[in-house]
């Protein structure tokens, strides 16, 4: 057949209905079938098994989302007994240690990708319990795109590269995303979190999980109640700036994964604290939004979070592949005591993930996997497939059986018992009236940032929709956004050339802020783990260097030398100092901070290279902690640093309050000086730079 007499099979007809694969007519597409409007998503739903099964089994072998990823091992250990709660044993008891894997990843890029793209990050960890294995399958921000599993193929579809064109990759700044997005008002809150710094976290150690669905946590008696799990990093939530993003996937596609493995080998163990929210059933229905939709949140004012233990990291795999690549997780490995929501998204990724890992990992065997198995025994009289490990002896393989001795024998009520949830509801394909509010957490987290946290937000949401080439597409995301917030659509309407949109903004329901959102009430006090760029040629200042070095390392912080070239430098004392990093191979992106330590020699030839002039207006630029001494402050006024003026000759030195540069003139106030440093990098960035400070860089 010839290429031009395809077209006539790729047409697209203004008539056309949607249908199966196998030309059944679709009556509703966006709804899977419950039973009662709120209730389970029934298996029986063979529209929605036909579209998610081609949908699972569309790309192999790497994941079709959460491919590119970073694994460790490590440990979760209880603060408490939650046995009034639950009767999932690794929660039994304070102190109780259980092994675990944890796997972070991107979403929407390939396993090629960069680290650094704006996009949602997975944060996926498998508990080795004393009862089987346990998976927490949730992302870096508490809330999804979609309400019903039966959309996930098309979401998906919206935000992976252009079929035409394969383009772009690993990002959503294109026609299709913000075609999905204006088309459908569900993902309104999910995206506004997307558009915000969440979506560019400094480290995977210094960003939050969420389980994002709703479960149940169900006790020895049968009391049940409605659980949503937080994972809450002891670092605080940290995140890069947009253009610091960009460039760092250029320098280093890696440094998300460099920094989680470096961290680990280096001892400085990641850390988080997990979190529940707890509703009683009673209580199911006592908010303005529905508990089980998964596009919305329990604000933590309304619903406190309880900290029940802790999650350390302490071991990188010894294989990629065999570990991290072949790492299953499936939402539907749960224990005794943790059981499933009619939250209709975690009823289709029941059967979603389970099928992925099947065409992924090559047949129903994946659980043989090393990274996979249990800590306790399997007997069960599953025998073959591909890729069968373990040797199965005897004849019997199945029960009920007299020739085994009618083993293996079931536990009875000592098993796994679903919660005896009562059911009561037809055959449907409706969504619930309670998942049609779109608006309110939107605007909530909206009004909950800082006001530097909602100039990355109308930045953000510039930059994408600068690349989207639909100026109708582009016209009718605004719009969208300005039913969230009037003055947010405008934003974002001026910043491409748009006239301000006449939606006008819906009525906001619930609490109008919550300071747990925003990562400017997020903890500051602690610099442990961060990395300070050093800037130095031979001749520096050994005392001030060394005052420097040493009170970084005393809080937990490494630096490094970076220097016109490889090899070593001589100190004013005489003395070798090695050189970490060239310019040539780093840059100012890769650090949290920037010190420049006196000594004429070394400064004057800094002065004169425009890389280091450069590296220190980025730092700065990037509202980075940056501090000099001595005559290294000669090199910030060369880099046109604006706020170092206060500490010309004769005046005071110390630290300028709200915008991060730390001077010093006189040896004697050293002390004062590193203290003051240490307290900048704490506080992670100055946005306030932001406003009026830019240098070109």
């Amino acid at each position: 057949m010839k290429n031009t007499d395809m077209k006539k099979f790729t047409v697209i007809n203004d008539n056309e209905r949607l249908t199966t694969n196998f030309g059944v007519p679709i009556g509703r597409n966006n709804e899977s079938l419950h039973a009662g409007p709120r209730g389970p998503t029934l298996l029986e739903d063979f529209i929605f098994r036909e579209k998610i099964t081609h949908f699972d089994h569309e790309r192999i072998p790497e994941r079709i989302v959460h491919a590119r990823g970073s694994g460790a091992y490590g440990y979760f250990e209880a603060y408490k007994s939650m046995a009034e709660y639950t009767s999932a044993s690794f929660l039994q008891k304070a102190g109780k240690r259980t092994p675990v894997f944890v796997r972070f990843s991107t979403v929407a890029g390939s396993r090629g990708s960069a680290d650094t793209v704006r996009d949602l990050r997975g944060f996926a960890v498998k508990f080795y319990t004393d009862e089987g294995n346990y998976d927490i399958v949730g992302n870096n921000v508490p809330v999804f795109f979609i309400q019903d599993a039966v959309n996930f193929p098309d979401l998906v579809h919206s935000f992976k590269p252009e079929p035409d064109s394969e383009m772009p990759q690993a990002a959503t700044a294109h026609d299709t995303f913000w075609d999905f997005v204006a088309s459908a008002p569900e993902s309104l809150h999910t995206v506004i979190w997307a558009m915000s710094d969440r979506a560019i976290p400094r480290s995977f150690r210094m960003m939050e999980g969420f389980g994002v669905n709703t479960f149940r946590f169900v006790n020895a008696k049968g009391k049940a109640r409605f659980v949503k799990f937080h994972w809450k990093p002891v670092l605080g939530i940290h995140s890069l700036s947009w253009d610091e993003a960009q460039k760092i996937a250029g320098k280093d596609a890696d440094f998300h994964r460099r920094d989680l493995w470096e961290s680990i080998e280096n001892g400085n163990y990641p850390e988080y604290e997990l979190g529940v929210q707890m509703l009683e059933e009673k209580d199911e229905f006592q908010f303005d939004f529905d508990i089980l939709d998964p596009t919305k949140i329990w604000p933590e004012e309304q619903v406190p979070v309880m900290i029940i233990g802790r999650l350390v990291l302490n071991k990188n795999p010894d294989n990629f592949f065999a570990e991290t690549e072949q790492a299953a997780f499936c939402p539907g490995n749960i224990v005794p005591g943790i059981d499933f929501s009619n939250d209709p998204l975690l009823q289709g990724r029941l059967f979603s993930y389970i099928d992925t890992q099947l065409i992924r990992l090559g047949g129903p065997n994946f659980h043989e996997i090393p990274v996979n198995r249990p800590v306790v025994p399997i007997h069960n009289n599953q025998r073959d497939g591909h890729m069968r490990q373990e040797i199965n002896a005897g004849k019997v393989s199945y029960t009920p059986n007299g020739l085994g001795h009618g083993f293996p024998e079931e536990w009875g009520k000592a098993g796994f018992t679903s919660y005896a949830e009562k059911m009561d509801g037809r055959k449907m394909r409706e969504r619930s009236k309670s998942f049609q509010e779109y608006h309110s957490q939107a605007a909530l987290f909206w009004n909950s940032m800082s006001e530097a946290e909602q100039d990355h937000i109308v930045r953000a949401f510039r930059f994408e929709l600068g690349k989207v080439g639909n100026v109708e597409v582009r016209k009718k995301v605004v719009e969208a956004f300005a039913a969230v917030n009037k003055q947010l659509g405008a934003r974002i309407a001026q910043g491409l050339g748009l006239p301000a949109p006449k939606v006008g903004q819906k009525k906001q329901l619930g609490i109008k802020k919550s300071p747990a959102l925003s990562q400017a009430n997020t903890r500051m006090d602690s610099i442990k783990s961060r990395k300070v760029a050093i800037l130095a040629c031979s001749g520096v200042d050994s005392t001030a260097l060394a005052a420097v070095r040493s009170a970084l390392s005393s809080e937990g912080a490494s630096s490094e030398i970076v220097s016109t070239d490889l090899g070593t430098i001589k100190g004013s004392d005489g003395k070798a100092v090695k050189v970490d990093k060239s310019f040539l191979i780093t840059a100012s992106v890769m650090y949290d901070a920037a010190y420049i330590p006196g000594g004429i020699k070394s400064v004057e030839l800094l002065k004169t290279n425009g890389d280091a002039i450069h590296f220190v207006s980025e730092a700065f630029k990037h509202c980075k902690p940056i501090a000099a001494s001595g005559e290294g402050i000669g090199l910030l006024t060369t880099a046109r640093i604006k706020d170092v003026s206060f500490a010309a000759e004769g005046q005071k030195s110390g630290v300028v309050s709200d915008k991060g540069v730390v001077t010093v003139r006189k040896a004697s106030e050293m002390n004062k000086f590193t203290r003051q440093f240490v307290e900048a990098i704490a506080k992670h960035r100055f946005w306030v730079r932001e406003k009026n400070d830019q240098t070109p860089a």
